[in-house]
């Protein structure tokens, strides 16, 4: 009794398979030799074992999968003439449907586990960039500057990789460091001080002064690559420190503003700055979602080679999702107050956005890679989830700054 509770024998019906003998001697007949499969199984617990017709073990897999597959798999391969019994046949095709069942099963499982990983992640980093986004200040400032450190870390670790170091010779780990740190500061500099020329201009000067003068033999690849690091992962996100907290005319006509409450700044909190940086957010992943979708249903169409996913149908659909939501929310906030304006916006906001999303697809190519990192559980890093915020902060900036009178208000 306590044999059978452990374990339970199944048997099936023997199979032969004719096999050549192996001896090649022309002066002796050469026998086959027939192998009788009578896949016994013994389960013991969450394992199955399966002998052969002298009772020698053939495999041992977990849930039987192993076993069952390689067992099904000598039959498969073996003659059909030989196989001279019709249950035989049968046997080797509901092995092989079963093979490849078992496949999509685990595909299809693995691709909902991924969707639901990038969903909870996605809702959770929307609504912590929402209230970020809200709050503003030293809050919005502290974030970007934690968001640029992680980034430029990955940016670094993407230009050692493999598939660029081939080609080049990557900075020195200690300047990739201390370039991480100065990315990380800019945010902080610009909200204290406005403007960051100066500074970006003299810290590049103190890191190619080192890279010049280190030791071995500088190569023009590795001032390139840095400078290109601070530009990219150091200057271009303090453009959204500007846009939040550097254009403070208050968005008189939002009625958001007239109905927010005293105790969180009251009418004067939203700002054209703030206003503006929701638009841009928020017809960004409007974009991204239209592009990812239409690519999905109408993508026919490859719009370059450098990301081969993306159609030149779901660049059109991210096009007109984008515009459709930055002249939905100009409605909503009453900002800015020409319609032209606002597809205008809209239309800039995409447009950086895919130049964006390009150019870290240009890098992570050349890198050899799928993800910048895996700090985000199905999404990747964080350059994976920013590329398309990049370039788009300077040029709503100088959007908004520059070409809409009164700041559009």
């Amino acid at each position: 009794m306590a044999t059978t509770s452990y374990s339970q024998l199944h048997r099936c019906t023997p199979l032969s398979l004719s096999l050549p003998s192996p001896c090649s001697c022309p002066c002796r007949p050469s026998p086959s030799r027939t192998l009788v499969f009578t896949r016994t199984s013994a389960k013991l617990g969450n394992l199955d074992l399966f002998f052969d017709g002298n009772r020698r073990p053939l495999g041992l897999g977990r849930n039987g999968i192993l076993a069952r597959r390689r067992v099904l798999t000598a039959v498969a391969r073996a003659e059909p003439e030989n196989l001279g019994d019709d249950n035989a046949n049968q046997e080797v095709h509901k092995g092989r449907k079963l093979s490849l069942n078992e496949d999509v099963v685990s595909e299809h499982q693995q691709k909902a586990s991924q969707l639901k990983k990038r969903i909870f992640f996605g809702l959770g980093i929307g609504l912590s960039v929402g209230v970020v986004v809200l709050a503003g200040g030293w809050v919005f400032a502290a974030a970007v500057a934690a968001a640029v450190f992680v980034g430029a870390r990955e940016y670094f670790e993407l230009v050692r990789s493999h598939g660029i170091t081939e080609g080049m010779t990557p900075p020195p780990r200690y300047v990739s460091r201390v370039c991480s740190v100065i990315c990380a500061l800019m945010p902080l500099v610009t909200l204290y001080r406005g403007q960051i020329d100066v500074s970006v201009t003299s810290a590049s000067f103190f890191v190619a002064m080192a890279l010049l003068l280190q030791r071995g033999n500088p190569r023009f690849a590795q001032l390139s690559s840095t400078m290109f690091g601070l530009f990219y992962c150091g200057y271009l996100p303090c453009f959204w420190v500007k846009l939040r907290c550097g254009l403070a005319a208050p968005a008189l006509n939002t009625r958001i503003g007239a109905a927010w409450p005293i105790l969180l700044g009251g009418q004067a909190h939203w700002t054209v700055g703030l206003v503006a940086t929701l638009v841009s957010f928020s017809s960004i992943i409007a974009a991204d979602t239209c592009a990812f979708l239409g690519g999905k249903a109408f993508g026919r169409t490859p719009l370059t080679s450098v990301s081969p996913k993306k159609t030149w149908e779901g660049t059109i659909v991210g096009l007109g999702g984008c515009i459709a939501t930055s002249v939905v929310l100009s409605r909503i906030f009453c900002w800015p107050k020409s319609l032209l304006s606002a597809i205008a916006f809209g239309f800039l906001n995409f447009f950086a956005s895919v130049f964006g999303d390009l150019t870290e697809s240009m890098i992570k190519r050349d890198a050899g890679v799928k993800d910048s990192g895996s700090l985000i559980p199905g999404h990747g890093g964080i350059l994976d989830r920013v590329d398309s915020y990049m370039f788009t902060g300077a040029l709503a900036y100088s959007f908004v700054k520059t070409f809409l009178p009164m700041y559009g208000v």
